[in-house]
């Protein structure tokens, strides 16, 4: 899926969580990916207000705890917690971000530095919140138009410093990202939007072409009079995505099966939509395997590179195919404390396979004992099954 973001009045944490939650992110899987970190004391609730004339979700954090210190070592502790294991990755790097820009801003190595502004809980919620939001919609690329920037000051356990403030200008640079004026006063882009935004590779410029599936809008803090502080979202599929792909294959003779099993999970990590192998009989009758690959054209390169560079084929084919796409999207289901992902289509619902593993291992139980538990929860929900 592709989000595409608008952020003319600017980006914050809670923001880009309450644009996610308003396209359709369930927030009983975010706050479950949230605890899964172990911090406590929070709430996270999705309020619909009024910015202007625009209804939005703002994506409120409730807590006790009054730390607004912290240490990057522990954030990035607590964000690693995260599961599964995607949603710890991305929030593991919006928390590296800010961290190496505090650090070369103060000049001190990064397992020393402290973060005060964000370094209370609402901001860990925020983040890994995001994270687990993008995940359970699906989201594989996201674009972003140019960031509207306040103007003036802002108060800082450091003083009265200018806006940007000077994480977040470094931020901004880091991602290279286009700006323009908000035409009001006051901080509009934080460094934990601008961070987030890095984390899940974010693309600048104009909205590409899609097939909208959903819209929603995050809610600020604030109520200006003469803009909605608002964050507008969309999600939707490119027509490449949906259907246009492409196939590479190439045929080899002289390439181990263990070379082969490893380049099929590098395929899968750098994005392949597909990646399999196939038994062949070649010229003077030897056995030999083709690799098959489907990829987005967008991927396709990579995807390329990565099977002449491993096999040391001389050659490869491309040919373009049709993938017609349905909908689907993904929820979490717990078993005994091991989060298990669920994958929904039209016709019915599946239980990912590693994370049946990874539980039944963790639990001592055999798969289908934790299969047969994660399919009754759902049928408790009356979600339909059929196509299991």
């Amino acid at each position: 899926m592709i989000l595409w973001l608008d952020p003319f009045s600017g980006i914050s944490g809670d923001m880009l969580l309450g644009a996610l939650l308003d396209l359709g992110a369930p927030i009983d899987d975010v706050r479950a990916a949230v605890a899964g970190t172990g911090l406590t004391g929070w709430e996270l609730t999705a309020e619909p207000v009024r910015r202007g004339a625009l209804r939005a979700i703002h994506a409120r954090v409730t807590t006790h705890d009054t730390t607004t210190e912290r240490s990057a070592a522990a954030l990035l502790e607590l964000a690693g917690r995260a599961r599964p294991a995607p949603v710890a990755d991305l929030a593991v790097r919006a928390v590296r971000a800010i961290a190496e820009v505090e650090a070369r801003l103060h000049d001190v190595p990064v397992d020393r530095v402290h973060l005060h502004e964000i370094g209370g809980v609402d901001t860990i919620v925020d983040i890994v919140g995001v994270a687990a939001a993008l995940h359970l919609l699906a989201v594989d690329a996201v674009h972003c138009g140019p960031l509207a920037l306040g103007s003036g000051t802002v108060q800082t356990r450091h003083g009265t410093l200018p806006l940007p403030a000077p994480a977040s200008a470094a931020l901004l640079t880091a991602a290279r990202a286009p700006v323009t004026s908000a035409g009001i006063a006051g901080e509009t882009v934080t460094p934990t939007g601008i961070a987030l935004l890095l984390a899940a590779g974010a693309q600048f410029g104009p909205i590409p072409a899609m097939t909208l599936q959903a819209s929603g809008y995050g809610a600020g803090t604030r109520d200006e009079p003469n803009r909605p502080n608002v964050l507008p979202a969309l999600l939707g599929e490119t027509a490449a995505s949906a259907s246009l792909m492409v196939l590479i294959e190439t045929n080899v003779d002289d390439v181990t099966g263990e070379v082969l099993g490893h380049l099929l999970e590098q395929l899968l990590d750098a994005g392949a939509a597909d990646a399999w192998i196939t038994p062949i009989g070649m010229k003077k009758s030897r056995p030999a395997h083709t690799v098959h690959v489907l990829a987005a054209p967008e991927r396709a390169a990579d995807c390329e590179r990565m099977v002449l560079r491993e096999t040391g084929s001389l050659g490869l084919r491309r040919s373009r195919v049709e993938r017609p796409a349905l909908p689907r999207r993904t929820t979490t289901v717990d078993v005994d404390g091991h989060p298990v992902r669920v994958k929904h289509g039209p016709w019915g619902a599946k239980p990912e396979h590693d994370d049946v593993a990874a539980a039944a291992a963790a639990l001592g139980l055999p798969l289908r004992a934790v299969t047969l538990r994660v399919l009754r929860s759902l049928l408790d929900d009356d979600v339909d099954l059929r196509g299991i």
